[in-house]
């Protein structure tokens, strides 16, 4: 099965063992994506036209409250998945594609 994986999949994960610091990294981004709400902020943000999103544009389509909403955001941002930009009392969101590149090049395709 490994000769398989190695096979199909020689990149990421099955390349070379994770250093301790670059699997809590991974572990870390891996945690604040584990969450159905975040995922969904996540996904709404990256397919917004001009990339970006107001905070206070996501609590009706994602139909969890403006606490709720602003924790997620809060985790995804401070996981590095996120960049925040305050505009007046607004935060704008944008996704950080390279965090999400390098968790794509940690794990097996």
């Amino acid at each position: 099965m490994l000769e398989v994986l190695e096979t199909c999949c020689p990149d990421g994960l099955l390349a070379s063992p994770l250093g301790w610091t670059d699997a809590s990294r991974v572990s870390d981004t891996l945690r604040a994506l584990a969450d159905p709400g975040r995922l969904r902020i996540l996904s709404m943000i990256a397919s917004a036209p001009g990339g970006e999103v107001c905070g206070c544009e996501l609590t009706e389509p994602v139909g969890l409250s403006q606490p709720t909403i602003s924790h997620h955001l809060k985790v995804l941002h401070e996981a590095g998945l996120l960049d925040r930009e305050q505009r007046g009392r607004w935060a704008f969101y944008r996704l950080r594609s390279e965090a999400l590149g390098r968790l794509r090049d940690a794990l097996p395709a």
